[in-house]
């Protein structure tokens, strides 16, 4: 019996006997989709040890680490191998059959007992290596999808794309200013507008938590890089949780001009660190609104040279950027005008 696919991923394959001490799935995998998962999930609850190898030539865009990540994130017990072939082999026709059983043996070290694939030529790739062919969803009935689906449109297609996956695709979204330009209301705003997740500043996490020592005052450069790397792991996990869009209230990149400010000049070690280029827009709240102290806020005197700092460095660094100031509600159809661009442009 064949499991479903549910909103929230593929079921598994209950009390299904293990028929194979190896299974083997071959493909490019661009990008891995549900379909991937259920073959994989139907090859893993048949085999005692499945491997999958992952085919790369110069006409795959895909960088087939990345793709081999997302796979061993979702299935960390399946022997992942990348497979670097010439061109000529990248075709569907059973001619080629015999040698992609060649360079399978060699690979792998092994016969695998069993190939699952949804696909017909898989049968005589099979029959070469002496396996059994596995015909899993051929018809794509059980999920209706494709990797040339998916890259037509990922966002059209994005219930049939995996959480790694929807990380690599989401379009990221930063809002960031000076203290007290209201980049906390305005990302907190527009993640219930799009009804997606949004990223909360670490930093300030960080500062309330320091807030009691003797030396408060007193920054090191390390707690910077540190800030930096953990708003990016905060960022890429919300980012599989994202309804197509991630909102990010500020990101490493910003975090190089917080060093500056506290330390007093600008960090090389986080410019390695900011991942400017995931980002699809800034958002750059202006400084017109009255200054909050919240208890933590130190900046009202220069928060206008902060503020000029931001549009200054994003300029130099040609980065994508709209300024907003207002209202919440005239920021906020200010930033959505934007962002609705970024899909429409597709």
């Amino acid at each position: 019996m064949q499991s479903k696919a549910s909103s929230t991923g593929i079921r598994p394959i209950e009390h299904m006997k293990k028929l194979f001490k190896t299974g083997l799935i071959i493909g490019k995998f661009q990008p891995f989709h549900k379909g991937h998962q259920f073959l994989l999930e139907t090859a893993i609850n048949r085999s005692e040890k499945v491997s999958v190898i992952i085919c790369q030539n110069s006409k795959n865009s895909f960088d087939p680490n990345v793709r081999e990540n997302w796979i061993k994130e979702l299935y960390p017990q399946v022997d992942v191998k990348i497979c670097i072939h010439n061109d000529r082999l990248d075709s569907i026709s059973t001619d080629i059959s015999q040698e992609w059983a060649d360079i399978t043996q060699r690979l792998l070290g092994f016969v695998p007992e069993a190939v699952f694939s949804s696909e017909k030529y898989g049968i005589k790739y099979a029959k070469c290596m002496g396996s059994k062919h596995v015909l899993v969803d051929i018809d794509r009935k059980i999920i209706p999808i494709s990797g040339s689906l998916v890259r037509s449109n990922p966002f059209k297609y994005w219930e049939f794309i995996s959480e790694p996956v929807r990380a690599y695709y989401a379009k990221r979204v930063v809002i960031l200013g000076a203290e007290s330009t209201g980049t906390t209301t305005l990302a907190k705003s527009l993640a219930n507008y799009y009804h997606t997740s949004w990223v909360p500043e670490y930093g300030r996490t960080y500062s309330e938590g320091r807030a009691s020592l003797v030396d408060q005052e007193k920054w090191t450069s390390d707690e910077f890089v540190h800030i930096a790397k953990t708003q990016n792991t905060l960022e890429n996990f919300f980012a599989r949780k994202a309804n197509k869009l991630l909102v990010c209230d500020t990101d490493a990149f910003a975090t190089r001009l917080w060093h500056e400010r506290y330390i007093g000049f600008l960090l090389p070690t986080l410019d390695t660190v900011a991942n400017t280029e995931n980002k699809s827009l800034y958002i750059l709240t202006e400084d017109e609104i009255p200054f909050v102290q919240d208890g933590t806020r130190d900046g009202e005197k220069i928060r206008h040279k902060m503020h000029q700092r931001f549009k200054d460095e994003l300029t130099k660094h040609n980065l994508k950027f709209i300024t907003v100031s207002g209202s919440p509600k005239i920021r906020q159809r200010k930033a959505v005008r934007e962002i609705d661009k970024l899909f429409t442009d597709q």
